[in-house]
């Protein structure tokens, strides 16, 4: 460890006084006493297998523990299916004990070393950790580190009068300093949760809670809060995890006057709990999760000299993907691809569709470069995607819809967004094949750029929209359970069936995982960009290793395009290229490259090496 970097980073977060140093060394304690805990076979991997997340073998899928297998016992016993499609790493949706009652989908966790009873118990936990690892799959669980329930320990203590508890979280005796803040601070959920405080009588006293009243927010401006959560986080490392998803890091530092969104003390943060995990856990992976602009998402990766998380979501995909399929038009895409450069020691998590509905940010500046009206632009992937827009494939449904400022989200499964539902309903042969190329073409995209993909779980079987949550009055007043339905295991059986949904799709992503495993070019590391091929509807992504190198071309139409080869064959001294799908060549001295609708095209020279 470089300690040094470790405590002045402590010490320029806290300042340099004997008390901060007291709370330094009792920080060195518990990395001590982790280190110790630290099973053989962790410290094995923390040896063998430190960037492990970088692999082309890393293929994940998301999923909720009760939704896919009911608890977690049940979940050790799936292990097959993973296996069967090529899964290397799962990525488990909250499931540490929760306050009862409301409880924010998981994310207002009462204890930390504690699972959901609901799902079972932390040996169930461990146990499937342990299952999974002797196939060589991967875990990830949820870490909430800006709030806790107000049933946490230290909440209780808190409301229970004990002072030091109180300085834990973020509280004041009257309204004036909560007012000031409510000046610059934006609210999350203005009709859930209106302001950025709450008054507990019960101690006289206002509390920042960012999310919910019952969701305390930190106060990481102790250097006890920070020192109590590398605790968890240790221990969450110790049972087995291989990577921890930090939730809402943003929002970590408040200060009167801002935001108290992305404040510079966040990546000092970041970069102590990054340097303590090095130390005492190496082969642990952070995974940062950042719904903000692209510019601040990019910065919690940290630098090559100081890196924070080695993993972040690339949250801006998922739009860019269906702005493209809804506008035939991949230029946004091609930009933002091109946008950021990141350190080398990091990667991105790549998906197309997520537990949570979609919110239809984009990078503006490119629109409007593009000759679109932002607002205007932005409107139409509402409608299209809402199901109202006229000759729209999805049927998909609004969320959240705003009638002062016509903003609203969406939610769906992928299988309905791209259009199977009304395919089917409608009973056109075609159009559902339309679809499912889209499907396939959509995890094409992601298994190709930098990074590992992260498939959610039913896509796989093109899941369709499940109406049956409004039949549950627990779940009713809630639309994204649209997309989060249990899974269908009877449904499931279906992908051995040759001819059916469900049996195209899974086999196509099944072979597309077999195929990436096969071939370093995909290594997380491996630089990529897009390359203009002059054809709008066309995406040219661009990957190259060694002498070796990949152009992966994605039309993104349901026409015929054609792009003009020269444009690949000055990258290039070679002349002939195997599709590594379908095994199609391709002589780069001919004038033009054809692609039929929805096709893609994985090309590598003939040379090229597995």
């Amino acid at each position: 460890m470089n300690e040094l970097t470790l405590h002045e980073t402590y010490l320029k977060l806290y300042g340099d006084t004997p008390q901060t140093q007291t709370h330094y060394e009792e920080l060195l304690f518990i990395m001590d006493r982790a280190k110790k805990q630290r099973k053989a076979e962790l410290k094995e991997l923390d040896v063998k297998e430190k960037d492990w997340y970088f692999s082309e073998q890393m293929i994940g899928m998301t999923l909720y523990v009760d939704l896919f297998a009911k608890d977690l016992k049940n979940l050790a016993k799936r292990v097959n299916y993973f296996l069967e499609l090529g899964i290397t790493f799962i990525h488990l949706m909250p499931l540490l004990k929760p306050r009862e009652g409301e409880n924010d989908g998981g994310y207002a966790v009462e204890d930390f070393r504690r699972v959901d009873p609901a799902l079972g118990t932390m040996d169930d936990l461990i146990e499937v950790l342990d299952t999974f690892r002797k196939f060589n799959i991967s875990v990830c669980i949820d870490y909430v580190v800006n709030h806790v329930a107000k049933e946490h320990v230290w909440a209780q203590a808190a409301l229970n009068h004990d002072v030091e508890a109180q300085k834990m979280f973020i509280m004041f005796d009257t309204d004036e300093i909560p007012n000031l803040y409510n000046q610059t601070v934006p609210e999350v959920l203005p009709d859930k949760c209106p302001g950025n405080f709450t008054y507990v009588s019960k101690i006289g006293k206002y509390v920042f809670t960012s999310f919910s009243d019952f969701q305390w927010d930190l106060n990481f401006q102790n250097p006890k809060v920070l020192n109590g959560m590398i605790d968890n986080l240790l221990y969450l490392a110790n049972i087995g995890v291989n990577m921890i998803r930090l939730d809402a890091i943003p929002f970590l530092w408040k200060e009167v006057g801002t935001t108290c969104r992305n404040l510079a003390p966040i990546h000092d943060l970041m970069r102590v709990f990054h340097l303590v995990k090095e130390d005492v856990c190496p082969s642990l992976a952070l995974l940062g999760e950042a719904i903000v602009e692209p510019e601040q998402i990019v910065s919690y990766f940290g630098s090559d000299e100081a890196l924070e998380c080695e993993v972040m979501y690339n949250a801006n995909m998922m739009v860019d993907i269906f702005n493209s399929f809804a506008t035939r038009d991949v230029r946004l895409m091609g930009v933002d691809l091109n946008r950021f450069s990141i350190p080398k020691r990091a990667t991105w998590m790549n998906y197309v569709r997520c537990h949570d509905d979609i919110g239809w940010g984009f990078n503006e500046e490119a629109i409007a470069q593009f000759g679109f009206n932002p607002f205007d632009h932005k409107q139409f992937l509402i409608r299209f995607y809402g199901g109202d827009f006229p000759k729209s494939f999805s049927d998909g449904e609004h969320y959240q819809f705003n009638p002062a400022t016509l903003d609203a989200r969406t939610n769906g499964t992928l299988a309905s967004l791209l259009g199977l539902s009304k395919a089917i309903q409608n009973k056109e042969e075609y159009k559902e094949y339309e679809a499912i190329r889209r499907i396939v073409l959509a995890h094409a995209f992601i298994f190709t750029h930098r990074g590992f993909p992260l498939i959610y779980s039913g896509d796989e079987i093109a899941t369709l929209n499940d109406q049956s949550y409004k039949k549950d009055q627990a779940k009713a007043a809630e639309g994204r359970w649209v997309h989060r339905p249990f899974f269908d295991w009877k449904r499931s059986l279906r992908r051995k069936k040759m001819g059916t949904v469900e049996y195209q799709v899974f086999a196509k992503i099944k072979q597309l995982i077999e195929v990436r495993k096969q071939y370093p070019l995909f290594d997380g590391r491996t630089p990529q960009f897009s390359l203009d091929v002059g054809n709008n509807a066309v995406l040219c992504v661009v990957r190259k290793r060694k002498d070796q190198m990949l152009f992966a071309c994605f039309n993104f139409s349901e026409h015929h395009q054609s792009i003009e080869s020269y444009r690949l064959r000055q990258l290039s001294s070679e002349r002939h290229f195997v599709d590594l799908i379908q095994g199609r060549t391709f002589d780069l001295t001919q004038s033009t490259l054809d692609l039929s609708p929805y096709e893609f095209v994985w090309m590598v020279s003939k040379k090229a090496k597995r």
